[in-house]
């Protein structure tokens, strides 16, 4: 029997594709660009109408080369080691360059993972600066279901820069501990036989704090942001999606819809699970190098960018196990900051999801990927020296 179109462009059948291994190589080079078919989504709507201009062609950018380590390489096999699906490049405010994989065009969607992070925290940039949020607030005073839990005195601050004690590690591998309750609750994953199905809610409700207080030094936890996505939508009296979409995204002239995952109750999997365009991600990334403003009105006031920015928590980053891969770094409202050697700042998820800002170089940079490893220190140090050569790319 002949292999069908599906087959013929991926390497394998749609019907290999299956809750338990969407995220592993080689169904993930469909998967990524595909969540909705596989895990609920609420949509995130963009104004109708707006059109999207023609790609612009990236060639001659693919043969650029620069060192690596002592050795010279080019854009183009960087792209290739990082698993690269889309690369949006922006200076000064226009687009310079469009790269697609195979199959990836300019409609396509692409699930940002932990960059996800970094959205909401715009959007609750939003809300503070409208009098709607206070930072100093407890979480509880937003989320009541919360008040038995490790975020009972836990403050919004402490959630938007991962620093709750909270008994909780990310063990992408260990299909039994609390990470893999988290995935299942958030449906990123199978309910095995005879285990109990959590809605996102019940499981961050179950979370203990760990040793130490809250304020102290930098832990990154995911359920933080699903916390961060509860406080934001108890705060504002609308769902995640549609104040996504009213607040960030129809203000911002997205083209094209994004979404956002549920779990079974319609909570928003604002951690991890919004799925949007390269050239819409790059408009976010280019709104927050000028400030908070896009279509000349300010989106979230320039002091939270700046903050964003250049913010520094009294916590210890160099005690951290990020600190290995971004010495002198520093993490601030969900976004990533460079520090030690550049002004730049970015979000990223696993797998290699990037939005990265560069105000010197007046440069964006939207980048999805598949890598088949979900966290792996030297791809994000090849992809900081890819940014760092285009920044210095006419």
């Amino acid at each position: 029997m002949s292999s069908s179109a599906f087959e013929t462009r991926y390497g394998f059948p749609r019907s290999d594709v299956r809750l338990s291994n969407w995220r592993q190589a080689p169904w993930n080079v469909w998967s990524f660009r595909h969540v909705c078919e596989l895990i609920p989504t609420a949509r995130i709507s963009a104004t109708p109408g707006l059109v999207e201009e023609p790609p612009v062609d990236a060639e001659s950018l693919l043969g650029e080369e620069f060192s690596v380590g002592g050795e010279r390489t080019t854009v183009a096999d960087i792209l290739q080691r990082t698993s690269t699906d889309a690369l949006v490049v922006m200076k000064s405010g226009g687009i310079v360059a469009d790269i697609h994989a195979p199959n990836f065009t300019l409609q396509s969607r692409h699930i940002l993972f932990s960059a996800s992070k970094s959205v909401t925290s715009i959007v609750a940039g939003v809300l503070h600066g409208d009098g709607l949020l206070d930072l100093d607030q407890r979480v509880p005073h937003y989320v009541p279901e919360l008040k038995s839990s490790a975020y009972a005195d836990a403050r919004i601050r402490d959630v938007l820069d991962m620093r709750v004690s909270l008994d909780f590690e990310e063990t992408y591998q260990d299909p039994r501990g609390d990470f893999a309750r988290y995935r299942r609750a958030g449906l990123l994953e199978p309910v095995a036989p005879g285990q109990a199905a959590e809605t996102l809610i019940e499981f961050l409700s179950s979370l203990k704090k760990g040793p130490g207080d809250h304020d102290g030094s930098f832990h990154y936890a995911s359920p933080n942001s699903d916390v961060l996505g509860l406080v934001v939508e108890r705060a504002s009296g609308e769902r995640f999606a549609d104040l996504v979409t009213t607040r960030l995204w129809q203000p911002l002239g997205a083209r094209q819809d994004a979404y956002v995952t549920v779990d079974a109750a319609g909570s928003a999997r604002s951690g991890g699970g919004i799925c949007m365009r390269p050239r819409d991600l790059a408009r976010v990334g280019e709104m927050m190098r000028l400030g908070g403003v896009a279509n000349g009105r300010n989106i979230v006031s320039p002091e939270w960018v700046r903050d964003t920015a250049t913010g520094t928590p009294a916590g210890t980053w160099s005690a951290g196990k990020l600190a290995e891969w971004l010495p002198g770094g520093c993490y601030r409202n969900k976004w990533y900051q460079r520090r030690s050697d550049s002004d730049a700042f970015f979000a990223l998820g696993i797998h290699g999801q990037w939005l990265y800002v560069d105000p010197g170089a007046e440069m964006v940079v939207a980048k999805f990927s598949s890598q088949p490893v979900a966290v792996c220190n030297d791809t994000k140090r090849l992809n900081l020296a890819l940014f760092d050569a285009l920044a210095r790319m006419a």
